[in-house]
């Protein structure tokens, strides 16, 4: 048991998600909270859901203004860099993006779905990318996360 302050709601949306993706959601949190090493100040939550093209593609509608389904959606509630306390966002994943993706890389749904929630979770820390000094941190970051996690790194070449 995590003796992390953090509560991980995983809410379905949609249909058709594996069982275990809750339990993969949460480790992937844990994980990127544990690499990032934000400075934890108090209890803290965040949601991770598990929705569909169609949903994900009002969201990316609604919140960035391009209308097409993307794989990964954060929307922080916290400033960048500030302390982890409250309530710190939610992260969206497209179940259908994520399979599609995940056979054109020629990797699992699981580790593609795995990266998708640390690289989320480190948008919710206030990482970005931006500009390429940025990406080559927030990459960075993610590939040692997942390799800790027994991933590949999803950026080689």
């Amino acid at each position: 048991m995590s003796t992390t302050p953090l509560e991980i709601a995983v809410i379905r949306n949609a249909d058709d998600w594996p069982d275990h993706f809750d339990a993969l959601a949460e480790r992937a949190v844990l994980a990127a909270l544990a690499g990032a090493k934000p400075k934890i100040k108090g209890a803290a939550e965040i949601s991770v859901l598990l929705t569909d093209d169609a949903e994900q593609r009002e969201l990316n509608a609604q919140y960035r203004g391009k209308d097409s389904s993307t794989n990964v959606l954060s929307f922080p509630q916290i400033e960048p860099f500030d302390p982890v306390i409250g309530i710190l966002g939610d992260i969206t994943l497209a179940r259908e993006t994520l399979i599609r993706e995940a056979q054109e890389q020629g990797t699992s749904l699981d580790d593609h779905f795995t990266h998708l929630v640390v690289h989320g979770f480190l948008h919710i820390l206030g990482y970005d990318h931006l500009d390429e000094d940025e990406a080559l941190e927030m990459e960075g970051l993610e590939t040692q996360i997942l390799a800790g996690l027994g991933i590949a790194d999803p950026y080689a070449d």
